[in-house]
């Protein structure tokens, strides 16, 4: 069993699916589509940058999505087929997409609404977060705990957790941190992402969840949310939630293997996800595809070239 990953917000970089799109027709329709949808040239943001656009909440969100779906295509072109899928955070629409759940116009606009939303909860109540290296779960929420105002926002991988709080907040857990001697790294993020903080993030959203009608998906949708496997009854429920709860990506993973998954493909840009899984289960065998070039590994984990 082959299971799919679609990456989240951080994982943007100028240049992002250019070298796709110029190699391949199904990689220029997905972002012509992005284009058209959103009313404005996505692609060129992808594309041409600059880097402080891209970087936008709202920019960001559907260029991923739209440099994620034009992976997923040009990959399903060549053979590729995954028996599940699994997004980090934003990742989680693209993976809606990919098992047929969520029409890509629909997500498209979803995502850009969910990233304005974002974004005006972050200006509203300033927050940010930091990444706990080398702690285990346990403590790391007793460190934020301690620190107030700040929570666990992302599970990724054994010894790597994300707080985000408030700003004042998650310089306290910073200051604690090294007091424990536990290394604490701010991120560079717009807001208090998966945390209470984002709860009017969550109400601007649901209008456009309630307006979605989810069809029945091709192969499993496996939330990083809940760790299950989600019908189409719950899929707008575990969005709505995912703004302001924890992206438990490692448990998600370990809950894929459980389920039979032998390997992994990340699509769309960078590699994060690839290494997290490492970080969970080294034996696991892991591919990424987000250029011309990763067509020719898609053969050694089932593809075609």
């Amino acid at each position: 069993m082959l299971g799919l990953l679609f990456p989240g917000q951080g994982a943007q970089e100028v240049g992002m699916g250019r070298a796709l799109a110029e190699a391949f027709p199904a990689a220029r329709a997905a972002f012509d589509e992005a284009n058209h949808a959103l009313g404005y040239d996505l692609a060129h943001a992808c594309f041409d940058g600059p880097a402080d656009l891209l970087t936008q909440t709202d920019v960001c969100q559907p260029a991923i999505l739209a440099t994620s779906v034009a992976a997923w295509r040009v990959a399903s072109e060549h053979g590729l087929q995954g028996d599940v899928v699994l997004g980090h955070s934003l990742g989680e629409f693209s993976a809606l997409v990919a098992c047929g759940s969520l029409p890509y116009a629909e997500a498209l606009r979803m995502v850009a609404e969910r990233g304005a939303a974002m974004h005006a909860a972050g200006e509203h109540r300033p927050g940010t977060m930091a990444a706990l290296l080398g702690v285990d779960d346990e403590r790391a929420r007793a460190l934020c705990a301690q620190a107030g105002e700040v929570w666990p926002a992302n599970y990724n991988c054994p010894g790597q957790v994300v707080a985000s709080g408030g700003v004042e907040a998650v310089d306290r857990l910073v200051e604690l941190c090294a007091e424990e001697r536990v290394k604490a790294t701010r991120l560079r993020v717009g807001g208090a992402f998966h945390s209470p903080l984002m709860s009017p993030a969550a109400e601007r959203l649901g209008p456009a969840l309630d307006a979605w009608a989810p069809a029945a998906p091709e192969v499993p949708f496996l939330s990083t949310t809940t760790c299950l496997v989600e019908p189409p009854e719950r899929m707008r429920e575990v969005l709505f939630a995912q703004l302001t709860s924890p992206v438990r990506f490692g448990d998600a993973v370990r809950a894929a293997l459980e389920m039979g998954v032998t390997g992994f493909v990340e699509l769309g840009p960078g590699r994060v996800l690839s290494g997290l899984v490492r970080r969970v289960d080294r034996s696991v065998p892991t591919a990424s595809f987000g250029t011309p070039d990763d067509v020719e590994g898609l053969a050694a984990i089932g593809g075609r070239t």
